[in-house]
């Protein structure tokens, strides 16, 4: 699931305010949530809080009780047995805490190639974006970062982060972010297998790079011929 980190997007997009290039969130535990609230990406966020995910792990004893109230005392007097479940649901089932665990997870092969693919994609988009707003100078940086739980849908943010002056987000319309989110993922590289390419390579943020005056004139008119209007 994508959430693109602009004020039009974001429930408070004061949490855009940075001081430096690249600003990360995941990673650094912090969650921004969705300007519209309560559907499958806001909750998809929530879960991403560890207290939610306990509580979920847990869930299970009090439905237990529901079915065999005769387990009432036993379950009572289990804390450790309970600190245990989640645990194991925390370590086992939402992610790959063993590194040989986690370089069975694919072909390195397979991921150098989705690596590269997202690269040539990452350099697509920005180009289009520069071009397209005429960006003559500065630096843009498209900054993906991604959840590294598993079995559940990924969580994906992504965002253009500009340096030159006071370092910003770039305000991205609706068309643009359309355009990424088209450019970046499709049926050969979902969020999915990115996700599964992450967790392999152990990391959850991926920054690529491009300075606006090193943009041909060649791709400046194709963006401009290719934009609305």
């Amino acid at each position: 699931m994508l959430l693109f980190l602009t004020p039009e997007t974001l429930a408070s997009p004061s949490n855009l305010t940075i001081n430096t290039v690249p600003r990360r969130f995941l990673t650094l535990g912090r969650r921004l949530y969705p300007r519209a609230m309560f559907g499958k990406l806001f909750w998809r966020t929530v879960i991403e809080a560890p207290v939610a995910r306990y509580c979920i792990a847990l869930s299970i004893f009090p439905i237990a009780l529901i079915f065999k109230p005769e387990w009432a005392l036993p379950i009572s007097l289990a804390p450790v047995p309970m600190a245990m479940f989640v645990m194991v649901f925390e370590s086992y089932v939402l992610s790959v805490p063993s590194p040989t665990a986690r370089r069975a997870l694919m072909d390195p092969v397979d991921a150098d190639r989705g690596t590269d693919l997202l690269k040539v994609r990452a350099n697509d988009v920005l180009t289009k974006l520069a071009a397209e707003r005429g960006a003559d100078s500065g630096t843009l940086n498209l900054v993906i970062e991604q959840s590294d739980l598993l079995k559940i849908p990924p969580l994906t943010y992504v965002s253009v982060q500009q340096e030159g002056g006071k370092p910003s987000f770039m305000d991205l319309g609706a068309a643009e972010r359309e355009m990424i989110a088209e450019i970046l993922f499709d049926a050969d590289l979902t969020e999915d297998k990115l996700r599964m390419i992450n967790v392999f390579q152990d990391t959850q943020v991926r920054v690529y790079t491009i300075d606006p005056k090193q943009i041909s004139a060649h791709a400046r008119l194709a963006a401009m011929a290719n934009s609305p209007g």
